[in-house]
């Protein structure tokens, strides 16, 4: 049986012109970047490289890059980088009711430190309310994080509108803009954004390596200490292979993200119209236009998201039941309660996301399975009308 692989939120296949940009690296340019000698001196080159083709694919400059181990590492740095920077003064920071982990985690953090954590509140379709924002930004927070796109319901935020409210007051703006950077146009510049995180393993290249973009003026503490790598806001020796895999994925991205992006939100459009259509009683999270090319969140009433993921997987079909670094726990996502979604069927809710390799026949075998497998699970379930044990 021919496996489908519907998950690309989670994580993708790493690009065979990735891995063949990477091994060189393992091999014959093995140096350290920071050695003064030919061997180092070679890796720097291309170290650098990167941080050059980094910076433009965002338009930003290249020391306003700084290499990390990824997405949750870019956040915490953000969070408790700018946090520790005004350690003395304390202070609020806002943070979106719909953010990864990577951000809410690092921000209940701070909270234990003191430091005042302010929940910015979605609507309906999971869109950050900007009064709320104008409002508490009068207070001149610390901080405002409101990521640019949500990784369980592909809703896309207005970020750009944000980040003015913030340069306009002064106020330190950052975005996870894990799930955009290689899919979507992203631009610094455009987004106002002083602060942004990036995760290569979202855009097939290698787990393992992000950066994230720090203005220049922007203060910020480092999270670790040691060596002078990073401008000494980063220390460890650089992880070559996997900056130079980084590279390669920008590069990639930068020609085909455009009709990618086109070809994936028709695949997304068929999907959602299908589902919505041949299964009843469900519902579509997130709203249907400002959302990510190739996302599909969708509730099934009188079922477990659970027991319809084991199911397709079953099948050779693999989806998500929402963040895959959540994925292990019982309770409802909270960003679905976020947006209103009742707890009860919060828990009946998959998230598909297509990518590169994601084809026609594949989306075939999805709308033929995934009603075919609510239905059994409905005729189990003592709380769907007509059903066996209803």
């Amino acid at each position: 049986m021919e496996r489908v692989y519907l998950d690309y939120a989670a994580t993708t296949p790493v690009h065979p012109e990735v891995i063949e940009a990477m091994i060189p690296f393992f091999r014959e340019k093995f140096g350290n970047a920071s050695s003064l000698y030919s061997f180092g001196q070679e890796t720097r080159g291309a170290l650098e490289e990167v941080r050059q083709r980094t910076a433009d694919f965002i338009g930003a400059a290249p020391e306003e890059i700084i290499f990390t181990s990824g997405g949750s590492e870019s956040n915490n740095m953000a969070l408790k980088g700018i946090a520790w920077t005004a350690r003395e003064r304390g202070g609020r920071i806002l943070v979106s009711a719909v953010e990864h982990h990577a951000v809410s985690e690092p921000a209940a953090f701070l909270k234990k430190q003191g430091f005042e954590m302010v929940r910015i509140p979605v609507d309906g379709q999971g869109v950050v309310d900007l009064d709320f924002i104008r409002r508490e930004i009068d207070k001149k927070p610390l901080l405002v994080s409101v990521m640019h796109a949500n990784n369980e319901i592909g809703v896309v935020q207005p970020v750009a509108e944000i980040g003015r409210l913030c340069r306009e007051r002064e106020v330190v703006f950052h975005t996870d803009a894990v799930q955009t950077v290689g899919h979507l146009p992203v631009s610094v510049r455009e987004l106002n954004a002083d602060l942004l995180s990036c995760s290569a393993h979202k855009l097939y290249g290698p787990k393992g390596i992000g950066f994230l973009y720090v203005r220049r003026g922007i203060r910020l503490s480092p999270l670790i200490h040691g060596g002078d790598q990073e401008r000494r806001r980063r220390a460890g020796t650089e992880n070559l292979p996997a900056i130079v895999g980084l590279g390669k994925a920008l590069e990639i991205a930068g020609r085909e993200m455009e009709a990618e992006g086109v070809r994936l939100t028709g695949y997304r459009d068929r999907l959602i119209d299908g589902l919505l259509k041949k299964v009843p009683d469900c519902r579509l999270n997130g709203d249907r236009d400002r959302r990510l090319p190739n996302n599909v969140n969708i509730s099934f009433a009188y079922v477990e998201g659970e027991s319809v993921l084991l199911n397709l997987d079953f099948e050779g079909i693999a989806v998500s039941t929402g963040s895959a670094c959540t994925s292990s726990s019982l309770e409802a996502s909270a960003v679905l309660l976020a947006i209103g979604v009742p707890a009860e069927l919060a828990h009946g809710s998959i998230r598909i996301t297509m990518g590169k390799w994601t084809t026609e026949a594949e989306l075939d075998r999805i709308l033929e399975a995934l009603p075919r497998v609510v239905a059994k699970l409905r005729a189990m379930s003592p709380l769907y009308p007509g059903g066996k044990n209803g």
